[in-house]
């Protein structure tokens, strides 16, 4: 498959995400079973496949500037809070439209 060909939501996850969703697929979106090879609880599997359904879903909608969605994905991803990203991008936001 050409580069081109690959849809931007698959480019946009990290290695982790892209081995859990093989992983998914393969063990036919059993999430017990997804428990079971990575030795963790049922909820902490939905937790981590609603985290990647999150992240798909903000890169589908990806009409926005790509730093906001890169900040958004942080807070998916919980490595900044919630709002701490709301501020990141309003401030982006106001210098973007005092440049223009």
């Amino acid at each position: 498959m050409d580069l081109n060909q690959i849809p931007q939501w698959l480019l946009a996850l990290e290695p982790e995400d892209i081995a859990f969703l093989k992983n998914f697929v393969l063990k036919s979106g059993s999430l017990k079973e997804i428990a079971r090879l990575y030795g963790v609880s049922y909820p902490t599997v939905r937790l981590r496949l609603d985290k990647l359904i999150q992240k798909i879903e903000l890169s589908d909608q990806q009409k926005e500037a790509p730093f906001s969605a890169f900040i958004k994905g942080l807070a998916v991803d919980g490595r900044v809070d919630l709002d701490t990203a709301k501020l990141i991008i309003d401030r982006y936001q106001r210098e973007k439209e005092a440049d223009a």
